[in-house]
């Protein structure tokens, strides 16, 4: 098997969590959310007995997202992931060997079935952690893993895809469509100088001053009007319910008249929407006829969007009959919950879905490899948030930023969190500041993932007493 010039060898990991209330609750998929719980993880590592260095790694824990159960309450299922995720710590602790962060990564993963078994015994859970979840408690140690191996190297990790430092090709992880091919090949060297960010219209925001009962008062817009005149908004996501046909169209045609109107005081003429059911759809057919009467009440909102969603239930093997080749011939339809891995990817083409989204919540290798098989397979490609603020949208927009053919970028911690962008929003300035509905994600070439920070207390202002792990 071939090893990587520039082996990476895990020292120590630390890591703590941090629980933040939400400036305005967010709703989708008729749950609704009114905190976050981020796991920070700091991985000490040398590499060919160099000079040691540290990566961090930063996620929410959407429980709530990740692992909607009907029998276990939600703060049980956070408890949980927050579990798993100290176990998974403590497995890349103890990590034998080393290599490139795709193959401690994968490494990582083998140890998926024991930690999630020990979890469930522990906490006498009536139901397995699924994937999803999974892949969300395991992240921020996938992300400071390849974190830390650019800053052992002294270099952004972006760059270091390639044969030299991967060793081993595509195939050992996306099969033999993929011989003789890396990373590098589906990874931008550079990232673009700016991308539009995706802005979301959950179903309880208001979109005019006669929804407010009490404004909060705090500075910020409150209105989708006012926050697309002040941020100068070209792309807006819009939650939907999936299960009640009138309310949904009414939302987005309701939508459309405000940002008409907003756009109009801009002197702006084009703008774009994602419609997001959140697996509420129980359909094809529930989507196709939304589809046609919105573009039969409203036209110009039909031609707006770009893309849909995750209509339908995430098991796509659970619901053969879920398939969306038509819908898909009207507007690109893409997954979300459903992708967990390669075998997924493969599935949604099989079913008629045309693209998919990646979510730096699930992994960055997952990210970056899933975002090279979409690409080899012709697929529609989108980078998604889970209301990740500070480190984690930054991250996110790293990979955004990075992968060819995505459109846009998401970034909605700055309207329900952005406490959780403090200290982080002063050193980048114009990755939190929008500047025409834009962020500068070409200022993300630093070490590491793309960007710095002098310690973790000081930048989101937490002084916890994080546990140690040594190898």
């Amino acid at each position: 098997m071939p090893q990587p010039t520039f082996s990476m060898r895990i020292l120590e990991v630390r890591t703590r969590s941090e629980r933040m209330a939400y400036r305005t609750p967010i709703k989708f998929g008729g749950r609704t959310v009114t905190e976050a719980v981020l796991f920070h993880v700091e991985i000490d590592v040398e590499i060919n007995g160099r000079q040691p260095a540290t990566g961090f790694g930063s996620m929410p824990l959407g429980n709530v997202w990740a692992w909607p159960s009907s029998s276990i309450p939600v703060e049980s299922t956070l408890q949980a992931m927050q579990q798993l995720a100290e176990q998974l710590a403590h497995q890349a602790a103890g990590i034998c060997g080393s290599g490139h962060p795709l193959q401690l990564s994968h490494r990582l993963a083998q140890h998926f079935p024991a930690a999630v078994a020990k979890v469930t015994r522990e906490m006498s859970l009536p139901e397995p952690i699924p994937q999803l979840a999974q892949l969300v408690s395991a992240s921020p140690i996938d992300a400071a893993l390849h974190d830390a191996y650019g800053r052992a190297l002294g270099t952004n990790s972006y760059l270091l895809l390639g044969k030299e430092y991967v060793g081993q090709d595509l195939s050992e992880w996306l099969g033999e469509p993929f011989r003789g091919e890396y990373l590098d090949q589906y990874v931008h060297a550079t990232p673009r100088a700016r991308m539009p960010l995706y802005h979301l219209v959950g179903a309880l925001d208001p979109l005019t001053a006669g929804d407010i009962a009490e404004r909060l008062q705090d500075g910020l817009p409150e209105t989708l009007g006012e926050w697309i005149l002040a941020d100068g908004l070209t792309h807006l996501k819009i939650k939907l319910n999936g299960d009640q046909l009138d309310w949904d169209v009414s939302r987005v045609v309701a939508i459309e008249q405000v940002a008409e109107q907003a756009q109009r005081q801009r002197h702006c003429g084009q703008w774009w929407y994602s419609l997001d059911f959140n697996e509420r759809c129980a359909n094809v057919a529930y989507i196709l006829e939304f589809l046609a009467k919105l573009k039969e009440i409203s036209p110009s909102a039909w031609d707006r969007v770009q893309y849909i969603e995750q209509p339908t239930h995430r098991n796509l093997r659970a619901y053969p009959e879920n398939k969306m080749h038509a819908a898909a011939a009207l507007k690109p339809v893409v997954i979300d919950e459903s992708l967990v891995d390669l075998d997924s990817l493969l599935l949604c083409r099989e079913m008629g879905y045309t693209g998919v989204a990646l979510k730096a919540c699930k992994g960055h290798s997952e990210a970056l490899l899933m975002g090279a098989a979409a690409q080899k397979y012709g697929l529609f490609l989108c980078v998604q948030d889970l209301t990740c603020p500070g480190f984690s949208f930054l991250h996110s927009a790293s990979l955004a930023a990075r992968i060819p053919t995505v459109a846009a970028i998401e970034g909605n911690a700055r309207q329900y969190c952005p406490a959780g962008n403090r200290g982080w929003n002063e050193l980048y300035p114009s990755m939190f500041r929008l500047a025409d509905g834009s962020v500068e994600t070409g200022r993300l070439t630093e070490v590491g993932l793309g960007f710095s920070r002098s310690s973790t207390e000081e930048v989101s202002g937490h002084t916890g007493s994080p546990h140690c792990m040594k190898n």
